[in-house]
């Protein structure tokens, strides 16, 4: 969680940069995509996470927290630096690539489970074919 976090942090200083020195706020989206993702990751560790001391609930919170309070001031960067209506369009672009990334994430495990189950009946298929020949073998050599 600390490299994730480190890593927004570098992002959000970039972007800080970026347009403290005038340049384009379209300069700097590949720093911005870099501080959502680390936002994504602390949060999927947060929620595969079952069973964690306090001191990790705290720093977690404390993180998120930290997060939130530089997404408020990129907001207000992106409000004041950009053109009308971009943050509600890079909002709308991320909750996209987020239901985007989760179906593609189903579609690759009912792939596999599909994959397993085709597995699953060829073996159960081979079973059944080694048992009916050794059932045959046994019957010849009974009447044989």
């Amino acid at each position: 969680m600390i490299a994730e976090l480190m890593a927004f942090n570098a992002a959000f200083g970039v972007v800080k940069e970026f347009v403290g020195n005038g340049k384009e706020l379209t300069d700097c989206f590949a720093s911005i995509a870099q501080m959502t993702e680390a936002k994504e990751e602390i949060k999927l560790k947060q929620a595969k996470k079952k069973h964690s001391s306090f001191a990790d609930d705290a720093a977690e919170f404390a993180a998120l927290e930290q997060i939130k309070q530089a997404e408020k001031e990129l907001e207000e960067i992106i409000r004041y630096a950009g053109r009308a209506g971009l943050w509600e369009e890079y909002q709308a672009f991320c909750r996209d690539a987020r239901k985007r990334r989760l179906e593609e994430k189903q579609a690759r495990i009912a792939l596999i489970n599909k994959r397993w189950q085709y597995a699953s009946i060829g073996v159960a298929a081979s079973l059944v074919g080694v048992g009916l020949y050794a059932l045959f073998v046994i019957i010849k050599a009974i009447l044989g």
